[in-house]
């Protein structure tokens, strides 16, 4: 069943890979009463905002099954943006103003690219604290990806992030190792990409009373929830709704980067991903670009032979996630709280 856009219009990239449908401009909230609502909150940077939205537009499609669903679109004030992405935001997102006077059966909110090592720092922190205080009173549960999930957790319980030696980058195993509704579908291990500079460690979050589902020797914490008053905050430190390309187009992202000098050491090339055949065409790369390194290298970037490759076989894993928190807003709508306006808010 195709998912509506709640909105007046739906993004061009949306329309295009999924024939989505636009709710009616002069409908409202009540032409929705029978789809699960679900509020986006795409705080990803400019390049990925469009790739964003049909990630998650596929993983929950694929997710719902015949489950009515309606998508809002909103992005956190504060966050630096081009003339291009801005265009983009005003023409399709809805402002947080908006979401800070509604009321949704489920929110999901990504990460952003950091510009400080302290997070209470960012200039963006003020609006990402005011929506997870309303996502307490004003929804059944909260999904918070990678730096949303690590923002949360230093919000409401001050748990601090830690610094990786090295960007953990790949598509990591990960073992269930506690029971819970969530992860109740397939065997005891998930494979789930990652891509972050950070980690909360299972210590911190266990003292403060949250469950961690899934972890690995190699990776760390994946998954970890918490209710938190009214709404379950599911948190994942990687990235279930990754569509099968996105690891490299991150990978050759962070090479160019590499060329300009934006960082200083080449990247490691994600985990678990490429096969054997792959490894070697891009081990061979990066030494010609270590002995010669101009812009001009990325033409030779191996990118049609390694794309048929690729080990992307996590989607079934993040489908049966997305399908029972599906099925938690549904259990959770004839008793769910009423809304519970903020006594501010914070405008784009």
């Amino acid at each position: 069943m195709p998912i509506l856009i709640d909105g007046e219009r739906v993004p061009s990239l949306l329309s295009r890979n999924n024939g989505s449908h636009s709710a009616p401009a002069a409908g409202g909230p009540e032409n929705l009463a029978g789809c699960i609502r679900i509020a986006l909150i795409n705080n990803m940077p400019d390049a990925a905002l469009e790739d964003t939205e049909v990630q998650f537009y596929g993983l929950l499609e694929s997710a719902a099954g015949d489950t009515p669903i309606s998508l809002k679109l909103y992005s956190l004030p504060g966050l630096p943006r081009g003339d291009a992405g801005q265009r983009h935001l005003n023409s399709f997102y809805s402002s947080i103003d908006d979401l800070l006077s509604s009321r949704f059966d489920g929110m999901i909110m990504t990460g952003t690219e950091p510009c400080q090592s302290n997070l209470r720092d960012e200039p963006f922190w003020p609006a990402l604290t005011n929506v997870l205080d309303w996502a307490e009173r004003n929804t059944a549960s909260a999904i918070l990806s990678c730096l949303a999930a690590h923002a949360s957790v230093l919000h409401s319980d001050g748990i601090p992030r830690h610094r990786l030696p090295d960007k953990q980058f790949g598509v990591f195993e990960y073992k269930k190792v506690r029971a819970h509704a969530l992860t109740d579908s397939g065997g005891n291990t998930t494979r789930i990409p990652h891509s972050r500079w950070n980690e909360v460690q299972s210590d911190a979050l266990n003292s403060c009373g949250y469950e961690v589902l899934t972890e690995s020797a190699e990776a760390g914490v994946d998954t970890f929830v918490k209710k938190k008053k009214d709404s379950l905050f599911i948190h994942f430190q990687g990235h279930p709704e990754y569509g099968s390309h996105t690891l490299l187009k991150e990978y050759r992202r962070d090479i160019k980067r590499f060329i300009r000098r934006e960082r200083n050491t080449y990247p490691t090339r994600p985990a678990g991903y490429f096969s054997a055949a792959a490894e070697d065409l891009l081990s061979e790369f990066q030494k010609a670009v270590m002995s010669d390194p101009r812009e001009e290298m990325l033409g030779k970037f191996p990118e049609a032979t390694v794309t048929g490759a690729l080990q992307a076989n996590w989607q079934g894993s993040a489908s049966s996630l997305y399908k029972n928190w599906l099925q938690y807003l549904l259990a959770q709508r004839a008793d769910g709280p009423t809304f519970s306006p903020k006594a501010s808010a914070v405008r784009a």
